[in-house]
């Protein structure tokens, strides 16, 4: 079943409590990586040791993931969290959206479906790949129980407490879709943020940016640049994800950054003013 997002303005925002977890903070292969022996994939820090990237956002009484990858049930178990009332999709790429089938649990525990919100795009990449899921006429027991919402980028919705602006950012010449709630904002996988979305990604108390290694990438920011991209934002805080094993150890990469950049870690949680 396909149903539109609500489209709200900005005058239903609700200032609420606001945390997000950061359930993953590893790159397409995690850390470590099948079959590497470098410095981090060997390192005993449990803070070099990255699910594939997924966050989980609560504000008032709602709670919601961004992206659920084929990590999605051990970061469940590890943050202990057995409630979610909605799935965010950035993209369709499979880091992002393997892990869908492992929403049965949540299902089952509380007797309803999940809305998964995405752009149209991926929504329909999502039903090619998931058809058992989505096509009511295909039926059996323990099936998922889902429903997708297409996302218009133009337009802010609503879920329970959460009021949720798109932002579009450029993977390698693919739209992406950041999000913004409140004061904060998540933005994975880009490598251009538009002047458009620029302007939506001022006056943040937090942001999460993707910073993938500090060699030059086609479809991912580096280092570098997500410290250039923050210096022009201008966010209170930062926390950088979707971190390769290229990047570096997280203690010596953490010691070089500026006071309001952080190497973010799987199982951080960050409370937004």
């Amino acid at each position: 079943m396909v149903c539109p997002a609500e489209k709200i303005t900005a005058s239903a925002i609700v200032s609420l409590p606001l945390e997000i977890t950061l359930l993953g903070t590893g790159t397409s292969q995690g850390i470590p990586v099948i079959g590497c022996h470098c410095p981090v994939c060997q390192s005993g820090d449990p803070k070099d040791r990255r699910l594939r990237t997924s966050a989980f956002i609560r504000c008032g009484d709602t709670a919601i993931v961004i992206d659920i990858g084929p990590d999605f049930r051990q970061q469940m178990l590890a943050q202990e969290i057995d409630d979610v009332h909605a799935v965010l999709i950035t993209h369709e790429h499979n880091d992002h959206v393997s892990g869908l089938d492992d929403i049965r649990p949540i299902n089952f525990l509380h007797q309803r479906d999940m809305p998964v919100y995405a752009h149209p795009r991926t929504i329909q990449e999502l039903h090619r790949r998931f058809f058992y899921a989505f096509d009511p006429a295909y039926q059996y027991p323990g099936k998922p129980r889902v429903h997708s919402v297409p996302i218009d980028p133009q337009y802010d919705f609503q879920i329970g407490d959460i009021h949720v602006k798109p932002v579009l950012v450029d993977h390698g010449g693919m739209d992406v879709l950041g999000f913004r709630i409140g004061t904060l904002a998540y933005v994975t996988d880009a490598k251009v943020i538009p002047d458009a979305s620029m302007d939506q990604l001022k006056n943040l108390d937090v942001l999460v940016l993707n910073a993938l290694r500090k060699r030059k990438h086609d479809s991912h920011l580096t280092l570098v640049e997500a410290i250039e991209l923050c210096e022009a934002l201008q966010p209170k805080q930062c926390y950088l994800t979707h971190i390769s094993h290229d990047m570096g150890l997280h203690q010596d990469v953490s010691r070089d950054l500026p006071p309001n950049i952080h190497l973010g870690y799987d199982g951080l949680t960050i409370k937004v003013a």
